[in-house]
């Protein structure tokens, strides 16, 4: 790639792309434009910007990408009630679509030849960062410096700053010892003590929720009112999308909610430890399932249980822009129109019940049917007897035959 001039990098301002910035320059012989997204990481970005000042660079994008993520990544993700291997909310994985676009059209806007990001050769962010930025250009060039280099240790790359003048804050005596990612929906933690899966995490690694048996005495009651699908209001009061998962995340934190430490299965084939945070993912889906237990046909809803592990595999391994991915969300969204209602949730010691839920348009809970008292003669229970005759046919011809044998 020897005729790139001009190169996108995803730029936190942090040592690892600092470093980067300074090794393509000096690699490539080319012109770097820094992209630093807001996605809610709770952190100020605006620093990343007097840091690529000072590297010398002239194209710098910091931008505030809060409601777009949550409007157009998140909410569609939990419309499916998307976990991946039966507990992980995907965090991590969501964001980086979002990030990938970005990379793409700003290198289109400075007429970059290639993208490049600081994800590892282990992991998968260099999958979902590259199969994003492809499927969007498929003629684009991406330069992944972890997979060119030989700058595999933090001492490595501490001294080729130190080489290239390039100003690294040291780390803090005492700093965190885990590799660690955040965004609005949640943050995880890797690395250091929980490479070993025996080990239990330490309870002072948790940076956003208190310890389920620490949270407050006495319950906290909300009410989410949904519209299509996504949380709308919060006790009444119409949020958006951004806004609502920001106050999830402070109600469920308090609480103790959202914690998860699980050994999950990378796409790049190795087995890996991670610990999260997601206490407003934890209440939206909690919710989302209760209004959509009022509100979808049983066999719809059965249909998108059995489609949202594959739907939830597609995101974690990197397809968010896959024609099967977007088709499977034409499927998902189809299903949402009527799950409009209101979920009353009971906050608690790290747990979240579901106290209450109404739907007064959508709801297909017949309360005359359901009853166990006098229906009137809505239901003839008598009609279960064929019901489960035609039902039980093909069991009682198996059992019959098996006699014979």
């Amino acid at each position: 790639m020897t005729d790139i001039r001009k190169v996108v990098l995803a730029y936190s301002g942090g040592l690892d792309t600092s470093v980067i910035l300074r090794w393509l320059e000096d690699q490539y012989q080319c012109e770097v434009v820094t992209f630093t997204a807001d996605i809610g990481q709770g952190e100020e970005v605006e620093p990343a910007r007097a840091k690529a000042q000072t590297l010398g660079v002239k194209e710098i994008y910091i931008e505030d990408l809060r409601e777009e993520f949550v409007r157009d990544y998140v909410y569609p993700m939990f419309r499916a009630n998307t976990i991946y291997e039966g507990e992980y909310l995907l965090g991590t994985s969501i964001a980086r679509p979002l990030i990938a676009k970005r990379l793409i059209e700003i290198a289109a806007e400075t007429g970059a030849d290639a993208v490049s990001h600081g994800a590892t050769g282990k992991g998968n962010d260099q999958v979902r960062f590259e199969l994003g930025a492809y499927a969007l250009n498929p003629d684009i060039k991406i330069i992944a410096p972890w997979r060119e280099w030989d700058l595999n240790s933090r001492e490595t790359l501490l001294a080729y700053a130190a080489e290239q003048g390039v100003p690294v804050e040291q780390k803090r005596k005492g700093g965190s010892p885990y590799s660690m990612d955040a965004n609005l929906l949640h943050i995880s933690y890797e690395g250091g003590p929980l490479e070993d899966p025996w080990t239990e995490a330490e309870t002072d690694m948790w940076r956003w929720t208190v310890a389920p048996a620490d949270g407050p005495d006495e319950p906290e009651y909300i009410v989410l009112g949904f519209e299509q699908g996504d949380a709308a209001t919060l006790d009444g009061e119409p949020l958006s999308p951004a806004e609502m998962l920001a106050e999830l995340n402070k109600r469920g934190s308090r609480h103790g909610i959202g914690r998860l430490d699980i050994v999950e299965n990378r796409y790049v084939g190795m087995k890996s430890r991670g610990c999260y945070e997601t206490p407003g993912g934890s209440i939206l889906l909690k919710a989302h399932r209760a209004v959509e237990s009022l509100t979808l046909d049983r066999e719809l809803a059965h249909l998108k249980d059995e489609l949202m592990p594959k739907y939830a595999s597609l995101i974690y391994n990197g397809y968010w822009w896959s024609p099967e991915r977007l088709a499977l969300q034409k499927l998902i969204d189809e299903t949402q129109k009527n799950v409009t209602g209101e979920v009353r949730l009971c906050l608690f010691k790290g747990n979240i019940h579901v106290a209450g839920r109404r739907s007064s348009e959508h709801s297909l809970f017949n309360e005359a049917i359901a009853t166990f008292e006098d229906d009137g003669g809505a239901y003839d229970q008598k009609d279960a007897e064929g019901f489960i005759k035609l039902n039980a046919l093909r069991l009682r011809i198996g059992a019959q035959a098996g006699t014979k044998k």
